[in-house]
């Protein structure tokens, strides 16, 4: 694991520095599943990641989930920094994906390294990077078919992909029965073969294809 400020070059500005706030800050190690903040509660601290990935999603009220970014190691949460500067609850949903370790700045110590420019532009250059993939989730969303999604959640994966109906659906923001139905229609086109938690490629350029058509 990196030292935290090779990920994040601004920690070395900061004042008060990560030697001053000591143990107080973490690290803090997380199992994969676990919670680390939810919509409309206030914000604990501003989460440095060391190792591991957490999942920022948004949730509707019947159920459903949408997947917004991801934080590895080196990256920032945009949820988090813009919970901080509005002093507003937060607005997303924050789970991590594998375990996870990462440091917790508290609030008033994030407020004073804002006054830092090497941490200030950290942060703004954040938005803009998040604002880019967040504006290419809408317009995945809203402009391309669901079929061409999944075939694209799909690769990448390599031939056997461990993963349920719903899991695809929550990263797809739609709900499983649609998520399911699609994939028997691949199966029936011999793209795909499924069993419990388990999604087997079989026919990998034609998904391809399909996906491609994101792109058009």
């Amino acid at each position: 694991m990196s030292a935290p400020t090779e990920l994040y070059p601004a920690l070395a500005h900061v004042r008060p520095g990560l030697a001053e706030l000591g143990s107080t800050i973490g690290p803090m190690t997380v199992p994969a599943g676990a919670e680390l903040f939810s919509e409309n509660k206030p914000c604990q601290g501003f989460p440095l990641v060391l190792d591991g990935e957490v999942r920022v999603s948004r949730h509707s009220g019947d159920g459903r989930s949408l997947e917004l970014y991801r934080v590895v190691p080196g990256e920032l949460c945009l949820v988090s920094s813009a919970c901080l500067f509005r002093s507003q609850p937060l607005s997303a949903h924050g789970v991590a994906t594998r375990p996870t370790t990462l440091l917790l700045i508290p609030p008033p110590v994030f407020a004073r390294w804002l006054e830092t420019p090497e941490f200030r532009d950290a942060v703004l250059g954040l938005f803009a990077e998040r604002m880019s993939d967040l504006t290419a989730l809408i317009d995945a969303v809203a402009f391309h078919k669901l079929d061409h999604r999944l075939a694209a959640a799909l690769l990448g994966h390599g031939h056997a992909l461990a993963t349920t109906h719903q899991a695809l659906a929550d990263e797809l923001g739609t709900v499983r029965e649609i998520v399911t139905r699609l994939l028997r229609r691949f199966e029936r086109e011999g793209w795909v073969e499924l069993s419990r938690e388990r999604i087997l490629i079989c026919n990998s350029a034609a998904l391809r294809d399909l996906a491609a058509a994101l792109q058009t």
